[in-house]
């Protein structure tokens, strides 16, 4: 009787669950049994690694063959179980001595012609080894880039079955490969569209300026044609550059979602998701038997553009409200808990009406009732977690046809570069990085208002009927404003502008109150 086994990997959600696979040859009616709570793709492994270690050009044994993968409460799904299989096989035939696989990590899907194939969810799988000090990780060739992403654990990397027998016996040594080669080489990608193209609409412009220097959740309500979608589809050129920690994290996820390019994994510039209006519930906040990332989360640290903002079902947009304040998604299943990361920016787009045009009644064909059913799909609660509304009225011809200069997204990029350090050095050891992110519990702290501007946010909360979550909107939104300024404290000018960004909330949702 002879045993073998290596270690591996199962992903739920973003969660890794180390799995032991073990493999029992004895002597007994010639048979290939797998045990271990396995879907239907893991029980198939067992046709696909025998075949790959016969057309390896190695010997399958005319054994009873018993295979187990362990905790046995734990689900296993996919094909990245058929590499360990095949090593736990050839390591009970003595093939590979067991002491090479002594806390080695394996991941990879097995062809019948013995080649190992790539397998989504390679980083997170080596960033949590590390973690539990495994001493080796062995990976598809293809995943190689992936994996070498991260120092402190060595990565073996092989294209076929009997590659890898020859790396592990010695015969063959690995190519050393720099694990800083791609964050030294990458350059973050050039950016399609500028600000500059924008005509007109500069107050506009300064508003997403101010939402991008913050984090801010930005709504544009306008008519058709006015250049909403146009300015949400720049917001990225004025994006701060990421840092390498945030660059692995945004990495894991779309990793686990198999979106990565083979050569060059690493992701060097923030999320823009654009989502249609179609989508569903678990298609924004993630889902499926074992739940997946959903576009929320592939936002994380970017932005998640939501454009005809009033044709999602109010149901969709609701689920959008707890990960807004969150900033992370909780999803209840029969298996388990599944968290995903959602630190994002939402920006949005909308008409004010149907037909596009209110309050220009010379234009707007939609009745009260009409209106007040459209505007009634966007729901307070929800708008409550807006920092920034702003106006976008229809561009005219003077502006369009004008042959001035308009900012370039450089020069807006370096004032938002510069507003992003002075809430970094203001936060450092706080739970929040940018002011968006700011609890409520520091809002006294870093948001402390004079006699006079108390007085002016005083005034605005009676009038305006603000809440305690949209009175700390204004003071976050002000802190940016001053941020942007240079300044240290918040002035008057700096809270009446942020006051002004909610002024669109009650001249159309107001009479819905």
């Amino acid at each position: 009787m002879s045993l073998g086994m290596v270690y591996s990997a199962a992903l739920h959600g973003m969660e890794v669950k180390f799995i032991r696979v073990e493999a029992d040859l004895s002597n007994g009616l010639p048979m290939f049994h797998m045990v271990g709570y396995l879907s239907s793709e893991v029980k198939e492994a067992g046709e696909r690694v025998r075949t790959a270690i016969r057309n390896s050009g190695l010997e399958v044994p005319v054994k009873k063959t018993v295979i187990n993968l362990s905790p046995g409460s734990v689900r296993k799904r996919g094909a990245s179980f058929d590499l360990p299989i095949a090593l736990s096989i050839l390591a009970s035939q003595g093939l590979i001595g067991q002491e090479a696989l002594e806390q080695v990590l394996a991941v990879g899907e097995l062809g019948l012609d013995g080649s190992i194939r790539d397998v989504p969810g390679v980083l997170p799988i080596v960033w949590e080894a590390r973690k539990q000090g495994y001493r080796l990780c062995i990976v598809p060739a293809g995943n190689e880039a992936e994996a070498a992403l991260l120092e402190g654990i060595p990565v073996l990397a092989a294209g076929s079955l009997a590659h890898l027998l020859d790396l592990l016996s010695g015969k063959e040594l690995p190519q050393p490969r720099s694990v800083n080669s791609q964050k030294a080489d990458s350059v973050e990608p050039a950016f399609e569209g500028d600000f500059q193209e924008v005509k007109g609409q500069g107050a506009v412009k300064r508003a997403a300026e101010i939402a991008v220097a913050g984090g801010h959740n930005f709504l544009m309500i306008g008519p058709p044609g006015s250049g909403k979608s146009m300015i949400a589809r720049r917001i990225p050129t004025i994006l701060p550059p990421l840092a390498m920690e945030e660059a692995l994290e945004i990495t894991k996820i779309y990793s686990v979602q198999g979106m990565l390019e083979k050569e060059t994994p690493l992701i060097r510039r923030r999320p823009f998701r654009e989502v249609h209006h179609t989508a569903t519930k678990a298609a924004l906040i993630g889902g499926g038997l074992i739940p997946a990332p959903g576009e929320i989360s592939l936002a994380h640290k970017g932005v998640l553009f939501l454009d005809e903002l009033t044709e999602f079902p109010r149901s969709v947009l609701e689920v959008l409200r707890q990960p807004l304040e969150e900033k992370k998604i909780r999803l209840t299943r029969k298996q388990g808990v599944y968290e995903f990361p959602a630190d994002f920016m939402l920006a949005a787009a909308m008409n004010p009406c149907p037909c596009g045009y209110y309050p220009d009644l010379d234009r707007c064909t939609c009745t009260p009732a009409g209106i007040s059913q459209y505007l009634g799909k966007v729901s307070q609660p929800f708008l409550g977690r807006i920092d920034i509304c702003m106006d976008t009225p229809a561009v005219d011809y003077r502006s369009l046809q004008s042959s001035g200069q308009e900012e370039t997204s450089e020069k807006i990029r370096e004032r938002v570069c510069m507003a992003r350090e002075r809430q970094l050095g203001r936060y450092r050891g706080e739970k929040g990085k940018t002011n968006a992110s700011l609890p409520a519990r520091l809002i006294p702290k870093y948001c402390s208002l004079g006699t006079k501007e108390e007085r002016i946010m005083e005034s605005a909360f009676e009038q305006m009927g603000l809440t305690a979550r949209t009175c700390h909107k204004v003071l976050k939104v002000a802190r940016t404003i001053a941020d942007l300024d240079g300044k240290e404290k918040i002035q008057t000018s700096h809270l009446a502008e942020a006051i002004g960004y909610r002024l669109p909330d009650a001249k159309y949702w107001g009479n819905l109150r």
